[in-house]
């Protein structure tokens, strides 16, 4: 079944965003219910002329790229927000950048058309310079003149916006079982841990069982943003879920379970705890990725001390040599790294480049935390030097192999034409993406990588002792009883 199209707005934070968010919301609003709008929860639907639109209320693109760094993939398109009057500003350029970073549609809204100074066509060239350029210019990007203060242009808006919907063909299954995203979450004095919820597929309902993590809950109410209390909710639905045992946090993912899967769950809880190391993002790791043709692209964000060396390096880095990959440059700009920085890094998969700058120690402790790797430099051609040896294969780093994780193959599945092995984990962990040996009989037969890690039919980075899994192995004689050894390579980095 089709479904609502999520949204997100973006821009500088005086061009109107907040404005335009509420004069939609205060005019288009879902029909039909009594009291109008009763709370806000961060996310809201809209009825247009031809379809609904389910918008979130984001504090910004840093909030933005956070929750994509965990993983989360909840919007559908972006609009970006300029004013008329305005223009371009620091903050415009790096909403378009996260929003390219994201992968999805851009819609540009020219907001405070009804000033007597704006000029749209000023906009569209400015916002040209960035790489979107208008379909009435022979680009591909949408762009709508508004005004948030008159409610001028708001219906072609949408209009808009559900025609990039219909082109996307967003759909879902309502056979399936609810699992949806957390936006945000609180704690209520009277209602105790409550989260935000964009439901991405199936239906959630009252009284099911969900997880969030290795936490347990059970929707005990649905509250949509006008107040009313559900008794389900459809795919494209933000709703207020109360019911949580623990206060979730923004990005993780809620999924509807069996009692079955629960009792595992809370089982798993009770064993000891493993830790978890985020993998590091490095030249080499990046580099190796290139050559064994798994990235087309180098991701990299620069901060410098001076414009012109920021401009410098940049240019440089583009014009490198490196055989059919393209650097990227996300984001570059003058100053201290910041915290959105290393978010944004992180869902990009990607590495920071500083030039006579350092991180603080709040930032370096930021970056191992999240896995970010940041390299640092005070001559220009040092830099340049050094990816271009890593792009060659000449920084030849240390390698360590350390064994993670032992699992026993249960049971072989052919899913897809793909074999699957349904395992046991015996001991430490399994990673998404590790290397793995597999033994049978005592001998090693032969080493490969793990190519897929499911728990529940989703995708997980890592799977701790005594918990089952389902693993994908590029092997097409894996047979029952065999042994996984997980281990991963561990290699000396510049820091």
């Amino acid at each position: 079944m089709q479904r609502s199209p999520v949204v997100t707005i973006m821009g500088h934070v005086d061009h109107g965003k907040t404005l335009l968010l509420d004069a939609i919301r205060n005019t288009r609003v879902v029909e039909g219910e009594a009291g109008g709008i009763t709370q806000h929860i961060g996310a809201y639907k809209i009825k247009a002329k031809n379809g609904e639109i389910t918008f979130i209320d984001t504090p910004g693109h840093s909030a933005f790229t956070a929750m994509r760094a965990r993983g989360a993939k909840v919007t559908d398109i972006v609009v970006l927000v300029v004013a008329a009057d305005d223009g371009i500003m620091p903050q415009t350029i790096e909403a378009i950048n996260h929003a390219k970073a994201s992968g999805v549609p851009i819609i540009v809204a020219i907001n405070k058309i009804d000033l007597p100074s704006s000029n749209p066509d000023k906009i569209r060239q400015q916002v040209a310079n960035h790489g979107l350029i208008d379909e009435k210019w022979g680009g591909d990007t949408i762009f709508c003149e508004v005004s948030a203060k008159e409610k001028r242009g708001l219906d072609n808006l949408l209009e808009m916006i559900l025609l990039q919907a219909e082109m996307l063909s967003l759909s879902y299954n309502p056979k399936n079982k609810g699992w949806g995203t957390i936006i945000e979450s609180r704690i209520d004095k009277g209602l105790g841990p409550v989260g935000t919820i964009i439901v991405q597929d199936g239906v959630l309902k009252i009284r099911d069982t969900f997880a969030v993590s290795s936490n347990i809950g059970r929707v005990r109410a649905m509250i949509d943003d006008i107040g009313r209390r559900l008794n389900e909710a459809s795919a494209g639905t933000p709703v207020e879920v109360l019911g949580f045992s623990t206060l979730p946090e923004a990005g993780e993912r809620l999924f509807v379970i069996s009692k079955e899967e629960a009792d595992i769950i809370l089982k798993e809880k009770k064993e000891p705890q493993m830790s978890f190391e985020k993998p590091k993002i490095s030249l080499e790791e990046l580099f190796k990725k290139i050559e064994e043709g798994e990235v087309k692209e180098l991701p990299l964000i620069i901060r410098t001390d001076v414009s012109g060396t920021c401009e410098a390096l940049c240019s440089s880095l583009k014009e490198l040599p490196l055989n059919n990959v393209s650097i990227k440059i996300l984001h570059s700009g003058c100053g201290g790294i910041l915290e959105q920085d290393i978010m944004f890094a992180k869902a990009a998969n990607g590495i920071i480049i500083g030039f006579h700058i350092k991180p603080s120690a709040s930032i370096k402790a930021l970056a191992e935390k999240e896995g970010v790797k940041i390299y640092t430099y005070d001559i220009i051609y040092e830099a340049i030097e050094e990816i271009e040896k890593a792009a060659l294969g000449l920084l030849a780093p240390k390698v360590e192999l350390k064994g993670i994780g032992r699992a026993i193959v249960k049971k072989v599945f052919k899913i897809e034409k793909k074999l699957i092995a349904g395992c046991f984990v015996e001991g430490g962990k399994i990673e998404q993406g590790a290397k793995v040996k597999i033994i049978r009989g005592g001998e090693p037969i032969i080493e490969t990588s793990i190519t897929s890690l499911k728990r529940f039919k989703e995708d997980v980075p890592f799977v701790k002792a005594g918990v089952e899994c389902g693993i994908g192995i590029p092997y097409s004689d894996i047979k029952e009883g065999d042994v996984l050894e997980a281990f991963v390579a561990i290699k000396e980095e510049k820091s």
